[in-house]
């Protein structure tokens, strides 16, 4: 986690390691690298991660990019988002977009019918949970049943969703930063993004899409 991103009950009940969740996931993951992670036992370099988050806010943002140009009075960008192939951590996930939407102006995260701009999945995943991209404008989050009953499910799934909004990993950094992830130690709960993270997406989604032309 270095660099600016795209994007209940169950979710304390994880935090305190009180419910077990499935052993099979509910779908099949897309067959894509790993981008960023919550803990730092994913990090393969600086350059690749930096063009990874890249192709990530790229494929995201060309989506976003469609959707405003057939609705050019937007002055905020709204991104899609899909939890059927996640559906334990469909609370943690509402609250993770409703954090976010507190904490935007210029980008707004909005669950789909159907197909979402980005789609969440959970599993099993020795490396924890991430998010990735294809490169083709459909970005993945990926939630790993373990990492989640480890730390808390909440500020997991607020972290990887920062990624999809732009946000890099900082494993070095305080608590009370989200995009340390897992850095702190599972007994860091925080699940908001501070006034520095809240700056760096609203400055890349500035007047929609500004930011990216």
């Amino acid at each position: 986690m270095k660099r600016s991103v795209l994007s209940a009950g169950l979710g304390l009940a994880l935090a305190a390691g009180l419910v077990t969740l499935p052993v099979a996931a509910a779908s099949a993951v897309p067959a894509a690298p790993a981008v960023q992670g919550y803990t730092a036992t994913t990090y393969a370099g600086s350059a690749a991660e930096s063009a990874n988050n890249q192709a990530f806010f790229q494929a995201v943002m060309a989506s976003a990019k469609a959707r405003q140009a057939a609705n050019p009075w937007l002055l905020n960008v709204t991104v899609t988002y899909d939890t059927a192939n996640a559906p334990s951590f469909a609370g943690q996930i509402s609250q993770a977009a409703q954090i976010w939407n507190g904490s935007e102006r210029n980008v707004q995260l909005q669950q789909a019918s159907g197909n979402g701009d980005f789609s969440y999945y959970e599993g099993n995943d020795s490396r924890g949970s991430y998010a990735s991209t294809d490169g083709h404008g459909h970005g993945y989050v990926f939630l790993d049943y373990t990492q989640n009953q480890q730390y808390s499910s909440l500020r997991v799934v607020a972290h990887e969703t920062g990624h999809v909004l732009g946000l890099p990993d900082d494993y070095s950094g305080p608590c009370s930063e989200l995009m340390s992830g897992g850095g702190p130690g599972p007994s860091c709960t925080n699940p908001y993004p501070d006034g520095n993270e809240r700056s760096q997406v609203d400055y890349l989604w500035a007047n929609g899409l500004a930011a990216s032309n």
